[in-house]
């Protein structure tokens, strides 16, 4: 008689501990890069807060995100604090954003930026 299996129990009948270890690594970093945030918005003023990361895979989303509001002339303040990690990808996004922003007589503003994405900011103004 056919009894009906979780996903995991099978993997975890069936597979090696090698096999396991390497799915495991695999969905957390699928975890990992998801993008997720939350949208609130006050008269002319929308607050975005990003939770995750923002790298190459998930700057793009992030634009399409931000710049649909930008360009509906909206003040838009990213909220960065549950964001962990940013690498340059996420410093263009802002660029970007700031410049569109001026573009539509508008502005960009970053509030309660996370101690890791500083420490990216900070070393990119060393430079800019």
């Amino acid at each position: 008689m056919y009894k009906r299996q979780s996903l995991s129990t099978i993997i975890k009948h069936n597979c090696s501990n090698r096999v396991l270890l390497l799915l495991n690594i695999v969905i957390s970093y699928i975890n990992k890069k998801i993008m997720k945030f939350k949208v609130t918005n006050n008269e002319n003023v929308s607050t975005v807060f990003l939770n995750g990361e923002i790298d190459m895979d998930i700057a793009d989303d992030v634009r399409e995100i931000v710049f649909p509001l930008i360009d509906s002339g909206k003040e838009v303040h990213l909220n960065l604090k549950d964001v962990q990690y940013m690498d340059s990808s996420g410093i263009s996004v802002i660029i970007e954003s700031n410049q569109r922003a001026r573009e539509k007589n508008t502005k960009v503003e970053l509030k309660e930026v996370s101690q890791p994405v500083e420490k990216v900011l900070a070393m990119a103004r060393k430079f800019l």
